[in-house]
């Protein structure tokens, strides 16, 4: 299955997988990022033997999205989007939200256990 196709029509599984790696990790990292006027909250995880990275963000506008990004065979890094609806938002703890929010709102990272951002 191509990244396009996995992010596009199979972005639930995506988020359950990233949410599964996040609450087994202890300590987790929720970081704050921001390009041009662009500001977000971010926690990922990486796939180091596929070139994969999969992210959470959430914007100061407060829109979710899911952010893929790989490399081809060429060693080319590719960037995938996808903006979270409301069902998929709904999939995501209520503890991680909080603190992606907080973490956007304060613009600084936090690092806590996974466990919490679970709740």
């Amino acid at each position: 299955m191509k990244y396009e196709e996995l992010i596009q029509h199979h972005s639930g599984e995506l988020i359950d997988k990233l949410i599964g790696h996040i609450i087994s990790k202890d300590p987790v990292e929720v970081l704050f990022n921001f390009e041009d006027n662009d500001q977000w909250a971010i926690i990922s995880m990486h796939q180091y033997e596929e070139d994969l990275e999969i992210s959470l963000r959430l914007h100061s506008n407060g829109i979710f999205d899911l952010f893929l990004g790989y490399y081809d065979d060429e060693d080319e890094f590719h960037e995938l989007v996808h903006l979270l609806n409301e069902a998929e938002i709904a999939q995501l703890p209520e503890g991680l939200k909080k603190v992606m929010r907080k973490v956007a709102d304060d613009e600084k990272g936090m690092r806590l256990s996974g466990n919490f951002l679970s709740r």
